[in-house]
């Protein structure tokens, strides 16, 4: 397979299709049907859903126990059926069928001239506007298994039937039919649980005002509760309005998650396509070990399913890129409105985690490390925003700044400006004493007047940083609170032990640092503490990420950026969520990513204060993932197996053992350096 086809990556094309409607004219409407079937092919989907009795029209009423109808239907389907031999995608149409004297309401299964399956519907609506039961009997009173259908012999028949790929094994298929959807217990349940990763309606769907938002919300409820995709196609433009309108609302929807829509009462034909991501789909499903325990409780039921294999022959040599639009910054909603709200709610929930701590120690006061920068500026933020919770002075954060050998003039004058735009107790500790010391005892060349930076002379400061603060805690019986990230957890990025991979309680452990740099925007331009720090915040943000451990040659500046050794947290932090969020190995990591990434043009906010308008290229991407895998998966395991406690932020996943990740400290990155290995880095042609 091609690496820059998305069938490579576990992705397949779906498409809805609502055709305009020709009413009791089964071979117009088979016109209408094979018109869109041949545009998805042509944009290569591999799967196309139609609505409900769509050779028809639903609303026939009477009409259906016409014969001159129904074998007009059929010699639709025989149509339909032999366009799809020239075409790759599997078809779901809808029509009435007569089975053994009783009329069905099916959806034949089609695919390059065969007759998959054909799925008649169980649950017949005979209320209100509906009186289904009045023409057709439900799909639980046929007896029989096999049906002979548009020329075509023992053809599967029944609502226990699945379609299942050979060739693209995560593609599994399962047939609902409208109302089916609307029961208490639907049917799609059962057969995402016998292991369908694309749950299909074929529906008509009237529509009365406020039934479209229960309508999506109803389809992307069953696509989470299942973790599965959800195609759902309704009747539009062309269906009786004797006693009733249609709106020709056809919908995609995958684990909770919508992603595409139709034009509702547009008086046309329509296709909409989403790319459905069946291996993020079968590794939550594995994840979610209460699915694997439902599989147990319903053996029976799903044992009496029948599976129909066909080979898809879906293209997965060329180029076939992504439609869907993947964001930059997956712990960052890219919708103001949402993104606002996300930043209110983990503020709300680092502050809600820090006050229960403290109530829990019987602790007034914390002691807190303010280097000037962003990870310490947030957890900043998060004590005064929990002192004020408590009904407690602000006076009662004792906030120190630790100056070593590379500080620079702006992030001490930053640190000192915002303690007092705060109004926390602020102090200062020059630490560089206490590190000549340290490094003269140890027999350190910079003691002897050399000039040596090494991960010594780094971590004595960042060590004598952390042993101050603790000593400072002890004498004031106060807790430290840590201010290291997750994207610096992740990487490693950080001295162990008696270091600032050590306090008495995290508040930043499970957020990212893209996401950091938005909270403290978000506390900047909401004036959360008022005009005079919501300045120092905005100038924490337009500062350049250090450790400030290495002394630069001009005017004392740092030497050090973080991100060149352990790569832009832009990206390190797509990679770390695709990761852990998902499992997903590094070749798909790396496709999404450059999905994401590659094209400069695309994919920023007008405020986005990371990232300047450009991209990566597949060569960069990949050098920059194998950072990531190495540290992640083989240096830094150990540095998570002691952290100290953090509250969980996002489903983004934590990196403490007794939350989201727990793995060995011993382990080798090997299985993931060699899958980086077969990444090519050329681009697409």
């Amino acid at each position: 397979m091609s690496f820059y086809n998305l069938h490579r990556h576990g992705f397949v094309r779906a498409a809805v299709a609502v055709p305009q409607v020709h009413l009791a004219d089964p071979l117009a409407n088979a016109r209408e049907t094979i018109a869109l079937a041949r545009d998805a092919a042509a944009r290569h989907a591999s799967v196309v859903v139609f609505p409900e009795l769509g050779l028809s029209g639903y609303s026939c009423d009477d009409l259906f126990q016409q014969q001159a109808l129904l074998e007009a239907c059929q010699a639709a389907l025989r149509q339909v059926l032999e366009a799809s031999c020239g075409l790759a995608p599997v078809l779901l149409v809808g029509l009435p069928l007569q089975v053994s004297g009783s009329l069905y309401n099916v959806a034949a299964v089609l695919h390059r001239g065969r007759v998959l399956g054909v799925v008649p519907k169980t649950f017949l609506p005979n209320s209100l506007e509906f009186y289904e039961r009045r023409q057709f009997a439900s799909g639980d009173a046929a007896l029989v298994e096999r049906v002979s259908i548009a020329g075509q012999q023992c053809v599967p028949f029944g609502s226990g039937l699945l379609f299942a790929a050979s060739d693209l094994p995560l593609l599994k298929l399962h047939v609902e039919i409208c109302e089916d959807l609307w029961t208490p217990v639907p049917p799609s349940g059962f057969g995402a649980l016998a292991g369908a990763t694309i749950l299909t309606n074929l529906s008509a769907s009237n529509i009365t005002i406020g039934k479209d938002a229960w309508r999506s919300q109803l389809v992307a409820t069953q696509a989470g509760r299942c973790i599965a995709a959800y195609l759902y196609s309704a009747a539009g433009f062309g269906e009786s309005t004797t006693e009733l309108a249609w709106d020709g609302h056809g919908l995609i929807a995958e684990n909770g998650t919508l992603l595409a829509q139709t034009e509702r009462f547009a008086m046309r034909s329509q296709l909409v396509f989403a790319d459905v991501d069946l291996e993020r789909l079968v590794a939550d499903r594995m994840r979610q070990s209460s699915f694997a325990q439902s599989v147990e409780r319903e053996r029976e039921r799903l044992g009496r399913f029948r599976t129909i294999e066909f080979r898809l022959d879906a293209d997965t040599a060329s180029t076939l890129l992504l439609e869907r639009r993947y964001e930059r910054f997956p712990y960052v909603p890219s919708d103001p409105a949402r993104r606002s709200e996300r930043c209110a709610e983990v503020l709300a929930i680092q502050v809600q985690g820090l006050v229960k701590r403290l109530r829990s120690m019987r602790a007034e006061r914390v002691v807190i490390g303010v280097s000037g920068g962003l990870d310490s500026t947030h957890a900043l933020v998060v004590c005064a925003q929990a002192m004020d919770r408590m009904g407690l002075p602000r006076q009662n954060i004792l906030a120190w700044t630790l100056p070593g050998f590379a500080t620079s003039d702006r992030t001490r004058e930053q640190a000192h400006a915002l303690m007092a735009a705060l109004g926390v107790t602020a102090g200062e500790i020059d630490i560089r004493p206490a590190c000549r010391q340290m490094l003269a005892d140890i027999g350190h060349p910079f003691a002897r007047g050399e000039r040596c930076f090494d991960i010594t002379f780094e971590n004595v400061q960042a060590g004598e940083r952390t042993s101050h603060l603790f000593r400072l805690a002890n004498l004031h019986r106060a807790p430290v609170v840590g201010t290291g990230d997750l994207s610096e957890i992740a990487l490693g990025w950080s001295t162990y032990g008696v270091g600032d991979q050590m306090s008495h309680y995290n508040v930043n452990a499970s957020v990212p640092k893209t996401l950091i740099q938005y909270l403290v925007r978000h506390a900047a331009s909401s004036d959360l503490f008022g005009a005079q720090a919501s300045a120092v915040l905005n100038d924490v943000l337009a500062t350049e990420i250090s450790p400030e451990l290495v002394p630069g040659d001009i005017d004392g500046q740092p030497a050090q950026r973080s991100e060149d050794v352990v790569g832009p947290y832009e990206l390190q932090d797509f990679h770390l969520y695709h990761t852990l969020r998902f499992g997903f190995g590094p070749a798909k990591v790396a496709f999404l990513a450059w999905s994401a990434w590659h094209d400069p043009h695309t994919g920023f906010w007008p405020d986005v204060p990371v990232g300047a308008q450009h991209g990566y290229s597949l060569r960069v991407i990949r050098r920059w993932l194998g950072v990531f895998l190495q540290r992640f998966f083989e240096q830094s395991q150990y540095k998570r197996s002691a952290m100290p406690n953090a509250p969980k932020v996002g489903s983004g996943g934590s990196l403490s053992p007794r939350g989201d990740w727990r793995a060995p400290s011993d382990a080798p990155a090997t299985v993931w350096i060699e899958a980086l290995g077969r990444i090519p880095e050329h681009e697409p042609e």
